[in-house]
């Protein structure tokens, strides 16, 4: 929103500067993105008259003139624009004057002596380019300071507003504001009904009264095709960034400024039949004002006549039907169109107009009858002309239901005791009708106010005009409690301290994913598609961590970092009965190189072990357990699940040969995904007498068939609870001379220790063939010799 200061003083003047109005107006929410003079600062500058014009004896370019500027004698001066003429009246800068960038001397051009300068728009810093002077009206005032008579002392205020304030989209808004934040005298227009001189009229079929609650219009006849928008419209409309177009046009976005309300004048001649406010019949067209030629769809709403639609209702008129110089009879209209049935329609047809910006934000619905006699007004007075009588068709408008506030609510979000009487002040100032109800007012908002719908809607406005800066920031007073925090709990923070203890290192990711990530990692997932993706490639909610990671490892590989090792933890997105789930886990990929290059240790890949070891030293002192098992994004041969406590905490695996090669990989990464809460909770270490006695080692060799899992043989001899057993460990694995092909030599360290007493030699040959024959039952393996 854009808009003169001096227009907005002459509807509310505070005793304000303009830097105290425009911090007023930002720290009351209405955020003033910028403040700028209208016109560069210069000095010097009057009104001059040309008196005469002849030729310079040395140059065919330039003018010798003599020009009245109300010093008492015509001065002379050398001018060499094109479009200098006797009688004109232009700026023209004294000896002496300061102009952006220059000062005005006497000075001889070409033997000629000049004694000021005629200036064009560029020199006074009011265009960027000028073809000549800035040609004056034939009544500007000789002598007068060009800065008064131009109103050149102005700012141009630039609002940022949010969505909710569609009420301070127009100047009249904006003038309610300061009124109520500064306790000054608002002098709105005063708006009567037209004389009723015309008798053509025009009917109107509503069909979408949803989407058009309100509609009035009226036709207004003879008017003047040879007037001329007056000069003050011009500059109010050149300062808000409109430029004049024809009289009735800039009367209707004049208003638009003033009031907030759209307006759209119709040429008469060119409608047939009953005006109709009704929605598009799809693939209807419709050529509009900036020559656009749009194909309408069913949910957009027009206004139409006897040949079809004739205007974009809420966005922009129809070319087939605008006003031009010929016009002397226009149908005007002024509407209340819903937010919702404007909203989008623009900008699915790639269009920003002022009168969408307002419609999709909601505009006052009670004063629409009264922006169409302010601007039969001014059309009446501008135009001259004859006004007929209002055709209004009006449905189910808003309903603005009461709200209640409570000071000692107020008093109590805002940390600042308020009274009634404060607050009575302050819903007064807004122009709030409210009712005192027990403890508690019911507070009416305006019908311009759509953002004000529950209690602390008001108590905010009481904020704001009370002053943000008003409000004493105070320290919060709270009994502290210390929290119990078990032992076996721990948080995420532990985690990402071990993980980067073992090199890794910790990245974050969008939660939104392209989808071809999804469909490669987790092919059978159903992701949660977004409705409104900010990108492309990010159109659906991630259910692995695994594409992020990947696009991280890629762009390293990139930037030629050779070696990756890379965490994430967060949240992924899985469809459920109501809404989705939003499990917590933890990811990471190592690729390259296991150790740093260096002298110590030969160079090698990263394998399957190495991070299976990372992951055992996370879930310490609780042994994990690995299954082999088969994930559609993981090596067959390289994949195991992790379990944890008895519970399925993720996976572990070397990455799929085809995606290897899909991701232009030299070696395939091997990654990770678990569940973070499997990882939160954990065993505490136990203390346990340490043993007097020598412990006994016993090694046992089985030969098994290969598809024998290592983890169940460890499982069964742990099972049998032998007493003393201390420890069973897989020392060895054998294939090749004198073991059969589909069989595997596994060598087992027993460890037998015990607390009261040495074993024997007899309980530990009875241990020993124990085991052997268990595993013999369960496993079929044969003691190896």
């Amino acid at each position: 929103m854009k808009f003169s200061e001096l227009w907005l003083r002459t509807l509310v003047n505070p005793a304000l500067d303009s830097a105290a109005l425009s911090h007023l107006l930002t720290m009351a929410g209405l955020e003033v993105e910028a403040l700028d003079p209208v016109a560069a600062d210069f000095s010097g500058v009057v009104v001059g008259q040309v008196l005469s014009v002849a030729p310079h004896p040395d140059a065919d370019r330039l003018r010798v003139c003599l020009v009245d500027a109300g010093t008492g004698s015509p001065l002379q001066i050398v001018c060499g624009a094109p479009n200098v003429s006797e009688g004109a009246r232009v700026p023209c800068a004294l000896a002496g004057a300061r102009l952006p960038g220059f000062e005005i001397k006497k000075a001889k051009l070409r033997g000629v002596e000049s004694q000021g300068m005629l200036c064009s728009a560029r020199e006074l810093g009011l265009a960027e380019q000028a073809d000549g002077l800035l040609l004056l009206p034939n009544d500007a005032p000789v002598g007068s300071n060009i800065r008064d008579y131009l109103h050149l002392d102005d700012r141009l205020y630039t609002l940022k507003l949010t969505p909710n304030r569609s009420d301070c989209l127009s100047v009249a808004g904006v003038a309610r504001e300061v009124a109520a934040l500064t306790g000054s005298p608002l002098n709105l227009p005063r708006i009567e009904p037209a004389a009723v001189t015309g008798r053509l009229t025009r009917m109107v079929q509503v069909t979408a009264g949803q989407a058009c609650p309100r509609y009035c219009g009226r036709v207004i006849s003879q008017l003047n095709r040879a007037a001329q928008t007056p000069g003050w419209m011009i500059e109010r409309l050149s300062r808000s960034g409109l430029r004049s177009i024809s009289p009735v046009v800039d009367i209707t976005n004049y208003v638009l400024l003033e009031l907030g309300q759209p307006l759209h004048a119709f040429d008469l001649d060119k409608l047939a039949g009953d005006i109709q406010v009704r929605m598009a019949t799809p693939g209807e067209t419709l050529t509009l004002l900036n020559d656009q030629r749009a194909t309408l769809e069913a949910d957009m709403l027009v206004i139409a006549d006897d040949n079809g639609a004739q205007a974009l209702a809420g966005i922009m008129g129809g070319a087939a039907t605008a006003v031009d110089e010929n016009t002397s009879e226009i149908f005007l209209e002024a509407a209340y169109f819903s937010p919702g049935a404007i909203a989008g329609r623009a900008r699915r047809l790639g269009l920003s107009t002022d009168s969408s910006h307002r419609f999709e934000r909601g505009v006052d619905y009670a004063a629409t009858r009264d922006a169409l006699e302010r601007a039969t007004a001014l059309i009446l007075e501008i135009c001259a002309g004859a006004a007929s009588a209002i055709t209004e068709i009006t449905g189910d408008l808003p309903q603005r239901a009461p709200v209640m506030l409570r000071t000692a609510r107020a008093s109590k979000v805002l940390g600042v005791a308020l009274s009634d009487a404060q607050v009575e002040v302050l819903l007064g100032r807004l122009c709030f009708d409210f009712q005192r109800d027990g403890a508690a007012y019911q507070v009416t908002p305006p019908s311009y106010r759509f953002d004000l719908n529950i209690e602390e809607d008001l108590i905010e406005e009481l904020a704001r005009l009370h002053g943000y800066d008003n409000i004493v920031a105070q320290a919060p007073v709270a009994r502290l409690t210390m929290l119990p925090q078990p032992e076996q709990q721990r948080g995420v923070d532990a985690l990402r301290t071990l993980l980067t203890a073992r090199d890794y290192q910790e990245v974050i990711t969008y939660s939104f994913v392209d989808a071809a990530w999804e469909a490669d990692f987790a092919p059978g997932a159903q992701p949660v598609v977004l409705k409104n993706p900010i990108a492309s490639q990010m159109g659906v909610m991630r259910s692995t961590l695994l594409g992020g990671l990947m696009d991280v490892l890629r762009n390293n590989l990139n930037r030629r970092q050779e070696r990756v090792r890379i965490f994430e933890s967060g949240r992924c997105y899985l469809p459920a009965a109501e809404g989705f789930d939003q499990p917590q886990r933890l990811a990471g990929l190592a690729y390259g190189s296991a150790m740093p290059e260096q002298w110590g240790s030969a160079a090698r890949n990263v394998d399957f072990f190495d991070v299976k070891a990372d992951l055992e030293a996370l879930c310490w002192p609780q042994p994990a357990r690995f299954e082999k098992s088969a994930h559609p994004a993981l090596h067959p041969g390289q994949c195991a699940e992790m379990w944890l406590n008895g519970v399925h905490a993720g996976w572990l695996g070397t990455l799929h040969p085809r995606l290897t090669q899909q991701y232009d990989l030299a070696t395939a990464p091997v990654v990770f995904e678990l569940a973070l809460p499997a990882l939160l909770t954990r065993k505490l270490p136990r203390h346990g007498e340490i043993s007097r006695f020598q412990s006994v080692r016993r090694d046992l060799a089985v030969i098994v068939d290969e598809s024998a899992p290592v983890q169940a043989l460890i499982d069964a001899m742990y099972a049998a609870r032998i007493e003393g057993v201390a420890e069973i460990t897989l020392f060895d694995v054998y294939r090749g001379k004198g073991i059969d092909s589909d069989k595997k030599s596994l060598a087992f360290r027993v460890l037998l220790q015990d607390t009261q007493k040495t074993f024997t030699d007899t309980e530990v040959d009875t241990a020993m063939a124990y085991f052997t024959d268990l595993l013999k039952q369960q496993f079929n393996a044969q003691l190896r010799s």
